[in-house]
C-alpha cells in the first residue's frame, strides 16, 4: 500500500467504532423507535402507541375506539407502508457500515454519513406527514368536534381531555448514537491526518 493510499485509510479506532455502530443498528431494529403516551382521568394508568421499524403496537384498539369519537380514522401497522421495508433499510445500513469498516476508506464513510443524515431527515418528515394526516383529516360528522391539530414528534400535546407525550424510543436514540459515531470517525481521522502532516513538515 502506497503512502497516498495509507493516508486515506480509516484508523483502527474508527474501524472498531464502525463495527460497534453496525451492532447498534441491529439492536435498534429490535426496539421501539418512537412512542406516544396518552393520559386522561378515565385512563390514569395511561395508554400508548409504540412504533417499531416494522410494526405499530400498544393500546391500538382502545385508542382507535376513542379516536372514532373525534373523527380520526383508524390506524394499524398496515396503515404505514414504510414499515414493510424500514427494517430492511436499517439492516442495509448495518451491512454498509461493516463494508466501510472493512474497506477503511474515509470517502465511503463520508457518503454513508450523508445517506444516514438524509434518511433521518426523510424519516422525521414522514412522521410529521402522518401526524398531520391523522390530526387534520377529521370527520366533521363525528360525535365530538375538535379543531384540526398536529401532534409534535417530541413534546406534550392536549387532545380533548387527553394529555399526550411524544418521544423517541431506544431505537431512535441508538440511531442518533450511530450517526455520532460516523461523525466522530470522520473527525478523528481528519485530525489524525492533520497531526501526521504537521509532524512530516517538522521532520
Amino acid at each position: 500500500m502506497d503512502k497516498k493510499q495509507s493516508k486515506r485509510d480509516l484508523s483502527i479506532v474508527s474501524v472498531i467504532s464502525l463495527v460497534v455502530a453496525a451492532i447498534l443498528i441491529v439492536i435498534a431494529v429490535q426496539v421501539p423507535w418512537w412512542k406516544m403516551d396518552f393520559f386522561a382521568p378515565q385512563y390514569p394508568e395511561g395508554l400508548d402507541i409504540i412504533v417499531y421499524p416494522d410494526e405499530v403496537t400498544g393500546d391500538i384498539d382502545i385508542i382507535n375506539n376513542l379516536n372514532h369519537y373525534i373523527g380520526m380514522k383508524e390506524f394499524n401497522t398496515e396503515s404505514f407502508p414504510e414499515l414493510q421495508f424500514l427494517s430492511y433499510i436499517a439492516y442495509g445500513f448495518a451491512v454498509l457500515t461493516l463494508i466501510v469498516a472493512f474497506l477503511r476508506r474515509r470517502l465511503y464513510l463520508f457518503i454513508l454519513t450523508i445517506l444516514l443524515a438524509i434518511g433521518g431527515a426523510v424519516g422525521l418528515i414522514d412522521m410529521h406527514f402522518w401526524l398531520k394526516e391523522y390530526g387534520t383529516n377529521l370527520d366533521p360528522t363525528a360525535a365530538m368536534h375538535l379543531d384540526p391539530f398536529v401532534p409534535p414528534i417530541i413534546g406534550k400535546n392536549q387532545i380533548a381531555n387527553f394529555t399526550t407525550y411524544s418521544k423517541f424510543g431506544l431505537g431512535g436514540y441508538l440511531l442518533g448514537v450511530v450517526f455520532l459515531i460516523y461523525v466522530f470517525c470522520l473527525w478523528y481521522d481528519r485530525k489524525k491526518k492533520g497531526r501526521k502532516k504537521a509532524q512530516s513538515k517538522e521532520g
